[in-house]
């Protein structure tokens, strides 16, 4: 595996989160988390669903492609727990997952662009390209469970509506689109913890996340000023004696 260059997996996983945060927006937007179906026994009229988002409402009629209500104050006035839970999960998620995406990116700039000699000036840096994918990591998975456990939350709330109500409640095709996402943000984890045990082994200054030491500091010491060396030079004063 190629440590010290950018490597398929850091390329992989960097595409990979840059699908799954696209995932988590439109998760975001779409307005089709619940359903809630309302049939009439009435030959006349026609069956009406309600599609209920984070941020949005809307009623159709069976069949038909235009919203009848679209209540764009929905987000304000949200009465379902899961939803308003929702609503800060996912928004704080995609920070989070795009803070990751940034460091690493940062960390296969360094990587790419990095000097072959150790600079002595930035090897007290606690952060390298390493540390860049490793912090990446741990972020990915934060926002994975951030927006994994609502999502998930959202399947046994409607469990909870039916029961509580009638059997009309269904979750629709955005719970499996965050879910998936969330999956993904898991996986692009994943990806960037392999490649950091792989490399974990090898003795580079480069790929090490914190230095314990200047990298090769002798190697690449400064040489001595004209001024140091002139003052190495020995002068011997002579002592005199007096003897009565």
């Amino acid at each position: 595996m190629g440590c010290r260059d950018v490597h398929a997996a850091t390329v992989l996983s960097f595409l990979c989160g840059i699908a799954s945060v696209a995932g988590l927006f439109a998760g975001t937007l779409l307005p089709n988390w619940r359903k809630l179906r309302l049939i009439t026994f009435n030959r006349n009229e026609k069956n009406l669903t309600v599609y209920t988002g984070l941020w949005v409402k809307c009623a159709r009629y069976d069949g038909g492609n235009d919203c009848l209500m679209y209540d764009t104050t929905w987000y304000s006035s949200v009465d379902q727990l899961d939803l308003r839970v929702l609503q800060f999960a996912l928004p704080l998620s995609i920070l989070i997952a795009m803070g990751a995406l940034l460091l690493c990116l940062i960390g296969m700039c360094n990587t790419a662009f990095r000097s072959s000699v150790p600079n002595i000036k930035l090897a007290k840096c606690l952060v390298n390209s390493a540390g860049c994918h490793l912090v990446a990591g741990l972020l990915f998975s934060l926002a994975g469970t951030v927006s994994l456990s609502p999502s998930i939350w959202v399947i046994f709330y409607n469990i909870h509506l039916n029961k509580k109500f009638e059997p009309v409640f269904t979750f629709d095709y955005a719970v499996y689109v965050t879910i998936a996402s969330a999956g993904g943000l898991f996986m692009t984890s994943l990806l960037l913890f392999i490649w950091y045990c792989a490399c974990k082994s090898l003795p580079s200054p480069f790929w090490q996340p914190l230095y314990s030491h200047p990298p090769s500091m002798h190697t690449y010491s400064q040489p001595y000023s004209a001024r140091s060396r002139l003052s190495a030079i020995e002068i011997d004063i002579p002592v005199v004696s007096h003897t009565t």
